[in-house]
């Protein structure tokens, strides 16, 4: 890969955490929210690099959103006053149902088309990059899967299916990465 970051990575996953700066999909801060403008610009240059040189990519939370922000997408700042279906606390535990769309990876990889997920955020996608396509919606109607319209690994979950490993379904989105990852490295 010549001298990047990712110079001998085989898949990125790109975890939760704090709010990403709203600078950087054009909108203005909010004054009462911490940023980490370094972790920001650090995960954007593993994500572009990921994107360059065909690297399995998942965003989990975060992950996802920034994934989206990269590609050109944006996010709503704040959710909370906007959902009216689905619960308003942060919680590991599965709080409420993404629905899962037919056709598309993650309806392979879960096996359902009602998946029961956990809530631990206050951003969430907005306007969703072109070169994505939703895989799930809760019932507020908010993206909580997306996935690349082609045969890379692009997928990013609003949700935390790493608090949920006595879930099978959860499991397999992991799996499905690993296997990912071998596959492309011609393992």
């Amino acid at each position: 890969m010549g001298g990047g970051l990712l110079e001998e990575v085989s898949g990125v996953l790109i975890g939760g955490g704090t709010d990403i700066d709203p600078l950087l999909y054009g909108s203005s801060k909010m004054a009462s929210v911490p940023y980490d403008l370094e972790r920001d610009a650090l995960e954007i240059k593993i994500i572009e690099q990921a994107l360059k040189n065909n690297i399995p990519l998942f965003g989990i939370c975060r992950g996802a959103q920034l994934i989206n922000v990269v590609l050109g997408g944006s996010l709503h700042q704040d959710i909370r006053p906007m959902r009216t279906f689905t619960p308003n606390r942060y919680s590991i535990r599965t709080i409420k149902v993404a629905t899962i769309e037919a056709s598309t990876q993650l309806h392979n990889i879960v096996g359902v088309s009602d998946l029961p997920i956990n809530s631990l955020h206050s951003q969430a996608v907005d306007r969703l990059a072109t070169e994505l396509r939703v895989s799930a919606r809760d019932k507020d109607g908010f993206i909580q899967g997306f996935e690349v319209h082609d045969d890379r690994f692009i997928m990013g979950v609003q949700w935390h299916p790493e608090y949920l490993p006595y879930i099978a379904t959860h499991r397999n989105i992991f799996r499905t990465f690993a296997h990912e990852i071998v596959h492309r490295q011609g393992l």
